[in-house]
């Protein structure tokens, strides 16, 4: 059986006065791919911002690794092993690709020359582009490598969670299908991925469990096989025409 690698535990969270998450519970395996998907504005970007410690929990806990991470700043966070791609990737477009990836060893576990350069092969191997242009500026690539850059980053953290912000907004399919092959080869070497994804289809393709939320509550949870086979959740959430018909690998 596996172990809880992430458990978010009744938690209550938003925006100053403004609550968005009410009493949501849902944990992440280690090893495991979970997607969050449901309406814009159900709060599960808002949920990956918490987890990652961008903005404060109103009550409830959150444990990783068994350990509660509530008060904790979000470089700790990083260090722990927690890697956030966060909507809108976040890049520095002024500096290069690789001053970029080098950045991002600031965030991360302390290493040795060696390491880091083991760690940088490792990034150009997955994506080969991004080693063809680490001199460029970053705000020169188009939306998918900058999407490959971000991730990027998130892998120099060596981190046991990988959290993804809608990684296929504004790419066109090509680069959707290699951001997300890259992702899914990441999870099969033991990476643990919790996703939110605005394309329900794709995240419950890519997921083996699933979260739905709506108005900040988790409304349904199981494998994505049983929830893309419940008619309710289509009608409800994901339309009930034939072309809005979800179906799992």
């Amino acid at each position: 059986m596996r172990m809880k690698l992430l458990e978010i535990e009744n938690v209550t969270a938003g925006y100053g006065n403004l609550v968005v998450l009410r009493d949501i519970s849902l944990c992440v395996n280690e090893g495991e791919a979970v997607a969050l998907i449901g309406a814009n504005g159900a709060g599960k970007s808002t949920l990956l911002r918490v987890v990652s410690r961008l903005l404060p929990v109103i009550s409830g806990t959150i444990r990783y690794k068994n350990t509660v991470i509530n008060a904790m700043s979000p470089h700790v966070i990083s260090r722990m092993g927690i890697a956030h791609v966060p909507e809108g990737r976040g890049i520095f477009g002024n500096l290069s690709v690789m001053e970029n990836l080098q950045l991002a060893f600031f965030a991360a576990r302390k290493r040795d020359k060696g390491s880091k350069a083991r760690i940088l092969s490792l990034v150009f191997d997955l994506f080969p582009v991004l080693g063809q242009r680490k001199k460029q500026p970053a705000a020169t690539l188009s939306g998918g490598e900058q999407q490959m850059l971000a991730i990027g980053r998130a892998i120099i953290s060596e981190g046991e969670l990988l959290i993804l912000d809608e990684p296929s907004m504004g790419l066109s399919p090509k680069f959707v299908g290699t951001v997300f092959s890259i992702v899914d080869d990441l999870n099969k070497q033991g990476k643990s991925v919790l996703l939110v994804e605005q394309n329900a289809t794709l995240a419950l393709r890519f997921a083996k469990r699933v979260y739905v939320i709506d108005n900040g509550m988790v409304v349904a949870q199981g494998p994505s096989s049983e929830i893309s086979a419940n008619e309710n959740l289509k009608r409800s959430y994901f339309g009930s025409g034939p072309s809005s018909m979800i179906s799992a690998p």
